[in-house]
Order: C-alpha cells, then structure tokens, then sequence
C-alpha cells in the first residue's frame, strides 16, 4: 500500500495552480471540469507519476472553519520535503512568498512553514 493521492484545501483552485506550479514548481496531472471547480492535481517534476496534490475546492462548509482554526494555530495543512530548507527558503522568499517560520532546525531535520496564499499554511521539510 503506498499513498497514491492526498489534498489541500483552497480557496481559489486557479490561484492555488498558479501559486502551486508557478511559485512552488510542481506541475500539472489531472484538470478535469466537474461544474464550478475542477478535479485539479499537480505533482513532483521528479516523481511525474508519484502522489498527487489534490486542489480541493474549499465549499464545504466545514472547511472554512477548520482551515482557519489551523492557520492561526499555526499549524501546516500538508508537509513538502526539499532538499535544501534555506535555499528553498530564500528562492520562494526572492519571489515574494510570505514565511510564518523561517528555517529552524528541529532535532533531525530542519523546517519552514509558508504561507500558500490559499488559506494554508504549508511546511518544508529537510531530513538530516
């Protein structure tokens, strides 16, 4: 078993794409129109056929509230691994991109949380 699909909760899916691919530098899988919002995934560039990202409207009425509840907590909606922190950490910077923690080494690994201009707050993460 291997986790083939998970998601992030947004507001707007074409600004989430673009911030996404874009500003984050995955890219497109799946675009598929079901009404108002899409079935929108992007990946890895370097694992095209890896776990998706789910773009998930926001229009269930529990999720405003969960999705607030956790920013201001502070609290990161998903976990990306890079291998560089702080040069990823100054790239997105560079780009205009919003940190609520710059790099911080915690025990083995070193972490920054992002703010995805879609209502989450999202963490990257390098392993020792």
């Amino acid at each position: 078993m291997k986790i083939h699909l998970t998601s992030v909760f947004v507001d707007d899916q074409a600004k989430a794409l673009r911030f996404y691919t874009d500003v984050l530098g995955f890219v497109p899988k799946e675009d598929v129109p079901m009404g108002a919002d899409r079935w929108l995934t992007v990946v890895s560039p370097e694992d095209p056929d890896g776990t998706e990202l789910l773009l998930e409207p926001s229009g269930h009425p529990a999720v405003p509230p969960y999705k607030a509840a956790l920013f201001l907590d502070g609290i990161p909606a998903a976990s990306f691994a890079v291998d560089d922190v702080s040069a990823e950490h100054d790239r997105l910077r560079a780009l205009g991109v919003d940190f609520t923690q710059e790099p911080r080494t915690m025990g083995p690994v070193v972490t920054a949380v992002l703010d995805d201009t879609c209502g989450n707050l999202i963490q990257l993460m390098q392993r020792g």
